[in-house]
């Protein structure tokens, strides 16, 4: 489930990013290609379409991070060798180093 979900994700991300990249701020874009035939083929507001669109996939984008957030697998958990309490709370076992003196000078009398 997990990965059929990131694998919608991503495909609604490129959906989003090139319905965005249709879009031109000014009144360019795809819908400004129609405005001179806005009855032809029934096409009348391409720019509602494309913005409408946009908020779609936008909340779709937002739900499907929410699931996957409540799918993750769940296995790195139960390990106790990667639970970071059962790290932290280990005693270390370490074998004290000398100190690194620096050799004595002869020459100084």
């Amino acid at each position: 489930m997990y990965t059929f979900l990131v694998i919608v994700a991503i495909v609604v991300c490129v959906l989003l990013g090139l319905m965005i990249l249709i879009q031109n701020p000014k009144g360019g874009g795809l819908s400004s290609g129609f405005s001179g035939s806005n009855n032809i083929m029934g096409v009348q507001r391409t720019g509602d379409f494309l913005e409408k669109g946009t908020w779609v996939l936008a909340i779709t984008l937002m739900v499907l991070a929410l699931l996957i957030n409540l799918t993750i697998p769940k296995s790195g958990v139960a390990n106790p060798d990667n639970d970071i309490q059962n790290q932290i709370q280990a005693p270390t076992t370490t074998t004290p180093i000398a100190p690194i003196l620096p050799p004595a000078d002869s020459s100084k009398k």
